[in-house]
């Protein structure tokens, strides 16, 4: 018995959507970021992008547990001295709640060249409407 390894030629991508309402952003994150993965699919090679893409609804929706809403802090740095941002989880869900989903399956995703190639595969939007109607995606169900 030989171990198989995908072709990039022979990986075929699908777009599923997953709505975010309710759903614990940890847990949400931790899916979406297999799915971007490929490890979902039975020949999921590591070094290769295996994955579908995914588009994330109801971002604005998502739900997190304990005190996170005001313990949990995002930081960004403009690069100037003194340039440190910092905003809470809070502030961050009513202003940009794409950036929590992303930042969150970000940091699941390998730090190298293939984990921002993944990245790029990953859409999300604060509403219930997307624009990639036109792709045809199928719905994730994550429970």
């Amino acid at each position: 018995m030989r171990t198989y390894s995908a072709k990039p030629h022979e990986i075929q991508r699908e777009w599923l959507v997953v709505d975010a309402q309710g759903q614990t952003l940890g847990r949400l994150a931790t899916r979406i970021a297999a799915v971007l993965r490929g490890k979902h699919k039975p020949f999921y090679t590591p070094h290769l992008d295996c994955g579908d893409f995914v588009i994330v609804v109801n971002a604005e929706k998502v739900r997190v547990t304990g005190r996170k809403l005001d313990q949990k802090i995002y930081y960004r740095h403009s690069g100037y001295p003194g340039g440190l941002k910092q905003i809470d989880l809070r502030r961050q869900l009513a202003l940009y709640p794409e950036r929590v989903i992303e930042a969150a399956v970000r940091g699941m995703l390998p730090k190298n060249r293939l984990g921002r190639k993944l990245f790029k595969k990953l859409k999300v939007y604060a509403g219930p409407t997307h624009p990639h109607q036109a792709q045809k995606p199928k719905a994730l169900n994550i429970v």
